[in-house]
């Protein structure tokens, strides 16, 4: 075997690493391209509740379903005379007053099976377009089928921190993976030897170092850095030659006490979002924010003030680059006869038609190409003009 610093690295790392457990290990995963643009794609997993956090109080049903769950007061931010924003997501009010920050209302993938993480998560990573929740024959990531759509896209060198891999970036086309969540045992010397090698290449000794500081955190310290950490690389990353970027924040699955559960997972969306802002600097003007989740939450509280699995969700957006300050999507209303199954939010959209659009107007892949290969089976309609 030829001796490489990625080889290394690995073998390196590879005996020296533990994995941190669930839901802590998530990668992000990159890959690079020609242009300007850059997308950043953000998995929520455990299905975030979209009308706990962008609230419909203009329907008036809503707090009639929601009597625990419904903001009042100083505790919903008013966005446009309907939709409020719940408290602990108020941090980016900022960026929704500059046009930085939006939202899709009554979303979902083609997924109406079973109403499961596993497969809703699987399913939202491969963009295929099956009620059932199959997958396409190829498996892998509609992230990963548009690199093969983009002129002149190279892949970027991996870091492979982490065991775990996106299937959003799963497939033939080439892409890297780091975890900062792994606790990295190194003993004095192999840490000397790792940090004299690496100290000419700047992507390598930066990766060294953050997992040398998160080895140092206690498990909690540890999930507070998370999302900033990943972000943060992310952001390095696409200050230099990456263009796409992707990575997951878990814990949304709300079944009991969901305010209380917003109130730590919502921290970890906001301080990813803002990180990335900070982090990319003169680069946030070029870049478009996804947070997609599996699918939303049932319409009416459950008895242990949460929510359970639903259909119809919220999708975020943000960045420099998108037209920002609107909640988009059709409303399809909360009465009776207007739920999916008289239960969950009537899904009026389909999520991936927004990402399809995102990928149109960042990297100018044409919409027939888009269609065919990316989501084979979407029709995308016309302009939802995400895009500033």
């Amino acid at each position: 075997m030829t001796l490489t610093r990625r080889t290394l690295l690995r073998a390196s790392l590879g005996t020296a690493c533990s994995v941190a457990a669930h839901p802590l290990a998530n990668p992000v995963v990159w890959a690079a391209t020609p242009g300007e643009n850059r997308l950043v794609v953000i998995v929520l997993r455990g299905a975030m509740d979209g009308i706990g956090v962008v609230q419909p109080y203009g329907d008036r049903t809503f707090a009639q379903m929601r009597p625990t769950l419904a903001s009042t007061g100083e505790d919903l931010a008013d966005l446009d005379g309907f939709f409020g924003l719940h408290r602990d997501f108020h941090p980016l009010l900022p960026l929704w007053q500059a046009g930085e920050l939006g939202f899709v209302q009554a979303v979902s993938t083609p997924y109406r099976a079973k109403r499961s993480h596993f497969d809703g998560q699987d399913f939202l990573e491969n963009g295929g377009s099956s009620p059932e929740g199959t997958m396409t024959r190829s498996r892998d990531g509609w992230l990963n089928r548009a690199l093969g759509l983009i002129p002149g896209a190279t892949a970027k060198t991996a870091i492979a921190v982490g065991r775990e891999h996106m299937i959003l970036l799963d497939g033939k086309h080439k892409a890297g993976a780091w975890s900062p969540t792994n606790q990295l045992l190194l003993k004095d010397d192999e840490r000397q030897l790792l940090s004299m090698i690496y100290a000419g290449d700047p992507l390598f000794a930066e990766a060294l170092a953050s997992a040398e500081g998160l080895s140092t955190l206690g498990p909690k310290a540890a999930r507070r850095e998370t999302s900033q950490s990943m972000a943060s690389f992310a952001a390095e990353v696409l200050n230099g030659e990456g263009r796409i970027a992707a990575f997951s924040l878990t814990g949304w699955d709300t079944h009991r006490n969901q305010d209380r559960v917003f109130a730590r997972i919502g921290k970890e969306l906001v301080r990813a979002i803002l990180t990335l802002k900070t982090d990319l600097a003169a680069n946030w003007r070029h870049t478009t924010v996804l947070a997609v989740t599996e699918f939303g939450r049932t319409a009416r509280e459950n008895g242990s003030a949460g929510t359970d699995h639903g259909t119809g969700g919220a999708m975020v957006l943000a960045g420099g680059a998108i037209r920002g300050g609107k909640v988009l999507g059709r409303w399809p209303g909360l009465g009776e006869g207007q739920l999916y199954e008289d239960r969950d939010l009537m899904p009026t959209e389909d999520l991936r038609r927004y990402c399809a659009w995102a990928l149109a107007g960042q990297f100018g892949l044409a919409g027939s190409d888009i269609e065919k290969t990316v989501f084979p089976g979407l029709e995308m309609g016309a302009d939802p003009r995400i895009l500033a």
